[in-house]
C-alpha cells in the first residue's frame, strides 16, 4: 500500500471513528473503565440528596452540623492494544479486510480513551514481538499507532500470541486495561494469557470473516493457508465436505468460547461483514452489568 493511500485511510478511519466516539462510543467507555483510585476534591455542608456515607464525622463533630468529604475518581488508565499482525489478518472477501477491521477498533478505542485522559500503547506481534509502543496521551501518538498497524507488513507469517503475552506481562508492571484484537488462529496460549488476566483487565476481540467459518459452494477451489503456504484443493461441490468443514469450525470456535470462559477472560467477536459499533456497546454494557453484581 502506497504512502498516500494509508494516509488518506488513516484520515478516513480518524474521522470515522472520533465521530463515533463523540455521538456514541465514550460514555460506554466511561462507563466501563473506572480509574483505579480516588483523590480528595474537598469537604462541604451536607446538602439534601448526599450520601449518608460521605459524612466526615470528625468536621461535623466540630462545626456542629453535617460535612461531607468528596473525592474524585483518579483515571490516568493505561489501555495497550496487543494486535496480531499476521499473515491470516490480511484476509477479507466482505466489507474490508480483517486487519483494516482491527486498525478501525483500535482507532475507536485509542480515541475513547483520550478522550477520557487514559493512555494509549500497542504491542503488535506475529510469530514474534514486531513493535512495542508504551502507553502515552496524546492524539498525534494515537495516530501513530494506527499508522504503524497500516504500514506494518508481517515477514513472518504465523502467529504466536503466547509470545506477545509472556513479553507483555515481563513489562507491563502497572495495572493496564489491555484488548487483544486478533483471530486467534493460534494454540498453546492458554496459561500465558491466564496469567495475564489475573494481573490486569484483559479483553479479547476477536476478528471473523464470514469465508473463513463456512464453506460456499463454490464448485472446485484451491484453498492456500496465509500463514504456511500450503495449497490444499478442495471439491466444495460435495455436502459431505462441506459439511465436515463447516463441523469442524463450529468445533472450534466452541473450543475457543470454553477456553476464555473458563480463564474468565471476555470475547468478543467481530465480523468483516456487520456493523460493529453497536455489537461493543451491548458487550461494554453487558460487562457493565455483570460487574455490578
Amino acid at each position: 500500500m502506497e504512502t498516500s493511500e494509508i494516509l488518506k485511510k488513516i484520515r478516513k478511519i480518524e474521522i470515522t471513528t472520533k465521530k463515533l466516539v463523540n455521538e456514541v462510543f465514550s460514555g460506554e467507555y466511561h462507563s466501563m473503565f473506572k480509574g483505579h483510585g480516588l483523590e480528595f476534591a474537598e469537604v462541604r455542608e451536607y446538602q439534601s440528596g448526599d450520601s449518608f456515607k460521605e459524612i466526615d464525622w470528625n468536621v461535623t463533630a466540630r462545626y456542629g452540623h453535617p460535612y461531607i468529604k468528596k473525592f474524585n475518581e483518579t483515571r490516568e488508565l493505561n489501555v495497550i492494544f496487543l494486535v496480531d499482525g499476521s499473515s491470516s489478518t490480511v484476509f477479507g472477501t466482505q466489507n474490508m479486510l480483517k486487519n483494516e477491521l482491527i486498525t478501525e477498533i483500535t482507532a475507536l478505542l485509542s480515541f475513547s480513551a483520550l478522550s477520557n485522559n487514559d493512555k494509549v500503547g500497542l504491542l503488535l506481534f506475529a510469530d514474534d514481538i514486531e513493535q512495542y509502543s508504551p502507553p502515552r496521551k496524546g492524539k498525534k501518538y494515537a495516530l501513530k499507532i494506527l499508522r504503524d498497524i497500516l504500514y506494518y507488513r508481517s515477514q513472518n507469517k504465523s502467529t504466536n500470541l503466547e509470545n506477545a503475552l509472556k513479553y507483555l506481562w515481563s513489562i507491563c508492571k502497572k495495572k493496564s486495561i489491555i484488548f487483544i484484537i486478533s483471530d486467534f488462529i493460534t494454540e498453546n496460549y492458554e496459561h500465558s494469557l491466564e496469567v495475564l488476566s489475573k494481573k490486569h483487565d484483559v479483553i479479547a476481540i476477536k476478528v471473523n470473516d464470514p469465508a473463513e467459518l463456512k464453506l460456499p459452494n463454490a464448485g472446485i477451489i484451491h484453498l492456500q493457508c496465509p500463514e504456511t503456504g500450503q495449497i490444499l484443493v478442495v471439491n466444495t461441490m460435495k455436502k459431505s465436505i462441506r459439511e465436515k468443514y463447516d463441523n469442524l469450525i463450529a468445533d472450534r470456535e466452541a473450543k475457543i468460547t470454553e477456553r476464555f470462559k473458563k480463564m474468565n477472560v471476555d470475547l468478543l467477536n467481530i465480523y468483516t461483514n456487520k456493523p460493529y459499533v453497536y455489537d461493543l456497546i451491548k458487550f461494554f454494557k453487558l460487562r457493565v452489568q455483570r460487574k455490578k453484581r
